[in-house]
């Protein structure tokens, strides 16, 4: 029972140790992508062990199976064997630092729970619950590993048809594209200087003829509307210009000549660009002939003219590793999705579903009173 405990806390700890893999993202503008799922950074390899299988490699004081020991004759010991055995259990592969962070813990928790047996806290009613829960988490844990085991297993033939039905995500292209910034930028001009013996407060009023009506204020949203008017309008001749064949680079610096912006302007080449790495109102684009011209594309964060230069597809080979994530990823997401959101909650004991952005409610604040109910107070 005592090893049973120690190894649920010891895969709880593990569990928190280890970061979860996150999702592939594709790389923006062409860039070159990270590792896909599955795919582990290379890793310094460990030294070499000169530690013996049989060799101590924990050594626990005050710790005995023997309750008569006491003193510096209390003490246990675990081998490299028994040690590479848990942690090859809990994390194949683990690496030497978590190895030491393991080992701490082990050794505080074979005396900890050693020290609960003594105090009967295993008898007491909670702790069966704990246990049935901590077992339940155990054997999850053991089905993703299977599940994930079993989606790893793409065959060849599985790549070569997902490759052949999937063949413009395995395309790369080259593009000149021309960025126009979504608004125009307004700067505000200065309060030309007061001239030496310029007459100031009453004196300057009396003396000041009848002044004009003043001209009517603009709203800063009717300034950010009358600046996105104005860059579409250049987008449209900059699209005209693209299209004539003048040169991009130019063609983008006039692009922040017009939006006000003074930095310098991005380059207008992009290489090695694929469809997965394009946001998705822009990869039409990838379907251009070499030497087209897309029309503007616009979104929230600009305006935007492709042209195509030259577009090739991806050999299977140099593409293998990448389906072969995505299959498994897909296949693993497919099994786990029977397991998902397949529990009804009763709302009148849980609450309602909180909204992710809604802030939680103060502490101590009492709930809103429904219609037709008495405030308490």
């Amino acid at each position: 029972m005592r090893q049973f405990l120690v190894c649920l806390l010891l895969v709880a700890f593990v569990c928190a140790q280890t970061p979860q893999p996150a999702p592939p993202v594709a790389a923006p503008n062409g860039a070159q992508a990270s590792p896909a799922a599955g795919e582990k950074p290379a890793e310094t390899p460990a030294p070499e062990s000169k530690v013996g299988p049989e060799d101590a490699v924990i050594t626990v004081k005050g710790y005995c199976a023997d309750s008569a020991l006491e003193g510096d004759a209390c003490k246990t010991a675990v081998s490299r064997a028994q040690f590479e055995k848990l942690s090859e259990t809990l994390q194949p592969g683990m690496s030497p630092a978590m190895r030491r962070q393991l080992a701490t813990a082990y050794a505080r928790m074979l005396a900890m729970s050693s020290a609960a047996e003594k105090r009967g806290l295993d008898k007491q009613p909670h702790f069966d619950e704990a246990m049935h829960f901590a077992r339940m988490q155990i054997l999850s844990q053991e089905l993703s590993k299977a599940l994930q085991a079993e989606a790893a297993k793409v065959s060849d033939e599985d790549i070569q048809d997902y490759y052949q039905k999937n063949g413009p995500n395995f395309e790369q292209a080259t593009f000149i594209r021309i960025f126009i910034p979504r608004t125009k930028r307004v700067v505000t001009p200065p309060a030309p200087p007061r001239k030496p013996g310029t007459k100031t407060g009453a004196t300057a009023a009396a003396a000041k003829p009848a002044a004009k009506a003043p001209a009517k204020e603009v709203s800063p949203e009717e300034q950010q509307k009358a600046g996105e008017e104005a860059m579409k309008k250049e987008a449209k001749l900059l699209h005209a210009r693209a299209v004539k064949g003048e040169d991009p680079d130019k063609l983008q610096k006039d692009a922040f000549v017009a939006a006000g912006l003074l930095g310098n302007p991005p380059p207008t080449k992009m290489e090695k660009v694929r469809r997965p790495s394009l946001p998705a109102n822009q990869q039409s684009v990838m379907d251009l002939k070499p030497g087209e011209v897309s029309e503007v594309i616009s979104d929230a964060s600009g305006n935007y003219i492709y042209k195509m230069v030259s577009k090739q597809a991806m050999p299977l080979d140099s593409v293998k590793t990448e389906i072969r994530n995505q299959l498994s990823s897909q296949r693993f997401r497919d099994a786990m999705q029977r397991f998902q959101n397949n529990a009804e909650l009763n709302d009148a004991y849980f609450g309602p579903t909180r909204n992710p952005a809604m802030p939680l409610p103060p502490r101590g604040a009492k709930p809103p009173v429904q219609q037709g109910e008495d405030d308490p107070d």
